[in-house]
């Protein structure tokens, strides 16, 4: 998907012909977030994911985002949730940043799906809430980014609910839809890889589908059943999420399938 007047040249998480390797580069400086970048640069990754609410407040900085986009010529994903440095922060000024994101460079932003309207399975449902979400998504694509809008529902969910949140992400003008489950036994992880191929039948956008708990085949895999991305970690400290796999791993599955 591409919008008017933005250059099909640029950086994009968008139209690749296979699951992009993201390293999520999660850390509380800028130097920690360059280190991993250099690591995983000889290792195969793709692009980065920079979630900027696990950096210290003194580092929130304009031309601190700017150095940091700079730093690489892949493309970034960027996150500000509402946990670590973010605490009690509002969801308009978690806009607002996404915005500032938006302008030093970012390539892809990441809309939580219930901001304006905080509901436990990340689904914003208030009419309000649904029209400042697409304001915003409006907003962030004018300054040329590309939007994913995510729902981390962290739990089994059926594959109609599944398909239900895909298609609202969608609506809102969603580039990218990213739905976070769970799963528990062998049956619900079956079921989740059935759920990637109904969202390829019926979603338009590229979608990135995951689940947590015991069974995260998912996370291995799924790029190869059909999501747009892998996210990965270079290396497992006490920032990185450890749901997710190592780049080495994942790389060697995507080489080898």
């Amino acid at each position: 998907m591409l919008w008017e007047g933005v250059n099909i040249m640029k950086k994009s998480f968008l139209n690749s012909d296979k699951a992009i390797l993201t390293v999520m580069v999660q850390a509380d400086n800028p130097g920690r977030i360059k280190e991993l970048i250099d690591k995983s640069l000889p290792c195969g990754a793709e692009a980065f994911g920079m979630q900027f609410e696990q950096l210290k407040p003194e580092y929130r900085k304009t031309e601190i985002y700017k150095e940091l986009f700079s730093y690489t010529d892949k493309p970034v994903y960027v996150t500000d949730y509402r946990y670590a440095s973010n605490a009690g922060k509002t969801d308009e000024t978690l806009a607002q940043e996404l915005l500032e994101l938006a302008d030093c460079g970012a390539t892809l932003c990441d809309v939580i799906g219930d901001l304006f309207d905080k509901q436990p399975d990340e689904v914003a449902t208030s009419p309000d809430a649904i029209n400042k979400q697409k304001d915003l998504i409006e907003k962030l694509h004018a300054k040329g980014s590309q939007v994913l809008i995510s729902s981390h529902i962290q739990k089994y969910t059926p594959a109609e609910r599944v398909l239900e949140i895909a298609l609202e992400h969608q609506n809102r003008g969603a580039d990218i839809s990213k739905i976070v489950t769970w799963a528990e036994t062998m049956e619900q992880q079956l079921e989740n890889l059935k759920i990637i191929n109904m969202l390829k039948e019926n979603i338009n956008i590229p979608f990135l589908f995951l689940a947590g708990g015991e069974c995260g085949i998912l996370r291995k895999i799924g790029g190869e059943l059909g999501c747009c991305m892998y996210l990965t970690v270079y290396e497992y400290d006490e920032l990185a999420t450890m749901s997710q796999p190592l780049l080495k791993k994942v790389k060697t599955i995507r080489d080898n399938m």
